[in-house]
């Protein structure tokens, strides 16, 4: 446990020290992001102030949670685990995805950054790289990071080849990635639900550590490989993000960008698979699909019919167009996110005692 609560508070005191650092760089050289437009060519409601907010402020999550494990770690002297390792890969190399376009957003003021096709491949390399890896390193009980079959609490009898699991793995990590981008269009709005987020999943995975036994000797046993781990590096993103939230708040003086919101949604698909709850994100994620299936409503209305369901898409957007203050919209899509994650946790906790 010291492990856990160690990550968490170095990672918010790295994130609280450096994002304003990093606020300073970007500042001096004028780096800020474009503001977007509509498809109308309006821009977002309220939105021409925070022209000239500075970008990129992932880049400060990401290296807090990296500092806040490594110096976890060689505090208590211990080893990083395999797990611990490969949920820091996904979720840096989706950070170098997002890197790349919000480069184009920053330097080229190009609001749309990179192509979708480019953003798409970049996202599927790192997830079935992920994926490829996670199925081996066994340990010394012959488990690997993340088996081949499907899992709500625990793995379930549906088991997948490994073309499919890749499959799956690919289409778990870019939804919730693509999830958490759509959701960072206000000011604190995605950082605050997502620690939320890590938070349960700093929970679970200390739970699953209490309650591990290895092969899973019985009923109330989780074999999930790594736990503690994964609670610390659980932990080190909440934490990180909590820090970075001080900045983020309204009004914001950095955005995380895509750096942030593709790591972030990297690290939390990589807990998600590897505590064998993936099915569970759908709640323990549940603003992030909320607002994804208000996208998917928006376009596939629009496509099918000529009219829209909303004001303007994705949803929080479509409140700002009704005329909702956006701090008001960003505390209640928190509230949200809240009650999913009380949902999730019952789920969670309810398979436990009914076993």
């Amino acid at each position: 446990m010291k492990l856990v609560v160690l990550a968490g508070a170095l990672a918010a005191l790295f994130s609280l020290i450096g994002t304003p650092i990093l606020i300073l760089f970007l500042r001096k050289r004028g780096y800020a992001q474009a503001i977007r437009e509509s498809s109308n060519g309006l821009q977002y409601p309220e939105h021409g102030s925070k022209r000239g907010t500075p970008s990129m402020g992932g880049l400060a999550i990401v290296l807090a949670v990296v500092a806040g494990y490594f110096f976890t770690h060689l505090i208590m002297w211990t080893a990083p685990t395999v797990s611990g390792y490969l949920a820091l890969y996904l979720m840096v190399a989706l950070g170098l995805v997002g890197m790349a376009d919000d480069y184009l957003k920053i330097f080229k003021q190009r609001s749309t950054g990179i192509r979708a096709r480019s953003k798409l491949l970049g996202q599927a390399v790192a997830a079935i790289s992920f994926g490829i890896l996670s199925t081996h390193f066994l340990d010394e009980t012959g488990r690997p990071p993340i088996t081949d079959a499907v899992s709500l609490v625990r793995d379930t009898s549906l088991v997948l080849p490994a073309g499919v699991l890749l499959v799956w793995i690919w289409f778990l990590i870019t939804g919730i990635t693509n999830g958490v981008n759509l959701t960072d269009g206000l000011d604190g709005l995605a950082t605050g639900a997502i620690v939320m987020s890590f938070v349960a999943y700093t929970i679970i995975s200390v739970w699953q550590y209490g309650q591990n036994c290895g092969f899973g000797i019985t009923p109330h046993c989780y074999t999930v490989r790594d736990p503690l781990d994964l609670a610390t590096f659980a932990s080190a993103c909440a934490g990180a993000c909590f820090g970075f939230l001080w900045w983020n708040t309204s009004p914001a003086r950095i955005f995380m960008g895509d750096t942030g919101s593709l790591a972030l949604g990297g690290a939390i698909a990589a807990l998600a698979l590897m505590t064998r709850t993936e099915l569970l994100l759908g709640l323990v994620g549940g603003l992030f699909v909320v607002v994804t299936l208000s996208v998917i409503a928006q376009v596939g209305s629009f496509k099918l019919t000529g009219k829209r369901v909303l004001r303007m898409a994705p949803l929080h957007h479509h409140f700002e167009m009704l005329g909702w203050p956006e701090v008001l919209i960003v505390v209640r899509f928190w509230i949200i996110q809240g009650l999913f994650i009380g949902l999730a946790m019952a789920v969670f906790y309810g398979e436990w005692v009914t076993q």
